[in-house]
């Protein structure tokens, strides 16, 4: 799949309403599934499986509060068919997922789960929602793989790293023009795919890679190498916490080198671990910037009391989707499964319909750069 930056690219149609009372994704005939009385239900829920508490907390806050917002207006539109949210914080740990996902197949009222919101803790819990029929969606786990173990349960609704990285490497080889890179991952599921797939587009133009490890703090002999290598461009794979601690160290130790992360990283808090050293950092995400979606931008500002982050409108559309299902009747996880694996619709982020992989055949790359400490749209990366 090649790749070409597209500056000042038109912005993606925003179609749908803020709530999906009313709506419906492909045939409905097709996609319903033959399960309850349209428009009403008992006892039914969604799950959020991701982070809520530990390093990479913040970026599952981002994801939950859009499937939390996606509910709250569901019901408040559906006084006959309420749904609730449970939420099984997995700290972003696959240690963890096993125990969770196992609670989640014993939730009998929850019937679809938006999630699990990292690739590593999908890894462990994939197979269990597969083996029990328990449908989900990520909004945020990027790992190639997941769509190639043939879990029926199993969507996304963004692009892979298979996109993500050569987008990456694009910017990096395009617009930057850089002749030389180090490239460094934080050894997880997440990080390492990514970054391995970075250094292979990239090929001759890596001087140099290293790896690190989640939960480090001294970066002292990485900096080392990646000085040592005269890189015009440092590109890491992993989470804000250590990308943050890894560029300020970086910088404190002379490397001037560009600074090119993703979605992992793509958070405030990189920001305020980093502080001035985050200033003139690429960050690439599958994920079109909230703010282009003026509707769901103001509800989530109203609802939260700040603007939306990484993949809350993704995780939002996600929600609705099963929302959507649920209205027509589909209320056991069955006729819900039957329903996403169907399902084509206008959503905030995209047109939304999955392939048989559970892909979603609509993706989109944005590179994002900090400016005077904020993470700010630059461009589209396009594919041909």
């Amino acid at each position: 799949m090649r790749f070409s930056v597209k500056t000042g690219a038109p912005l993606l149609a925003m179609a749908l309403a803020l709530t999906a009372c009313g709506t419906s994704g492909g045939d409905d005939e097709e996609a319903s599934g033959g399960g309850g009385e349209a428009g009403t239900c008992e006892d039914v829920s969604l799950g959020y499986f991701g982070a809520l508490t530990g390093s990479a907390a913040n970026l599952g806050i981002n994801i939950r509060n859009g499937v939390e917002l996606a509910v709250d207006q569901f019901n408040e539109e559906n006084a006959d068919c309420q749904v609730g949210l449970e939420e099984y914080d997995s700290q972003g740990s696959p240690d963890q997922a096993t125990g969770l996902a196992t609670q989640a197949i014993g939730d009998e009222t929850v019937i679809g789960i938006v999630g699990p919101a990292f690739s590593g803790e999908s890894e462990t819990a994939g197979p269990i929602f597969a083996e029990e029929g328990l449908p989900t969606i990520t909004a945020s786990a990027t790992n190639p793989t997941l769509a190639e173990n043939g879990w029926d349960t199993f969507q996304r609704i963004l692009g892979n790293d298979a996109s993500q990285g050569p987008a990456a490497a694009s910017y990096i080889s395009d617009v930057l023009q850089s002749q030389s890179v180090f490239v460094v991952d934080d050894a997880s599921a997440y990080g390492k795919g990514l970054a391995d797939i970075v250094n292979e587009e990239l090929g001759d133009v890596v001087v140099g890679d290293d790896t690190i490890q989640t939960g480090q703090t001294d970066f002292s002999a990485t900096v080392t190498a990646i000085r040592s290598s005269n890189a015009e461009a440092v590109f890491f794979g992993g989470y804000y916490a250590e990308a943050g601690l890894l560029v300020q160290q970086m910088r404190a130790g002379g490397v001037e080198a560009t600074f090119v992360v993703a979605d992992g990283v793509k958070d405030p808090g990189f920001i305020e671990a980093a502080g001035d050293a985050a200033e003139g950092t690429i960050i690439t995400c599958p994920c079109l910037p909230p703010e282009e979606s003026q509707e769901f931008f103001d509800a989530y500002q109203e609802a939260y009391d700040t603007a939306p982050a990484t993949y809350s409108a993704e995780a939002y559309d996600a929600a609705n989707v099963f929302l959507e299902g649920i209205l027509e009747g589909n209320t056991d996880r069955e006729s819900l499964l039957e329903w996403v694996n169907d399902y084509e619709g206008e959503q905030t982020t995209k047109t939304v319909k999955f392939d048989e992989t559970g892909e979603v055949e609509n993706i989109s790359v944005w590179a994002y750069k900090v400016v005077n400490g904020e993470i700010v749209a630059d461009q589209e990366i396009e594919t041909d």
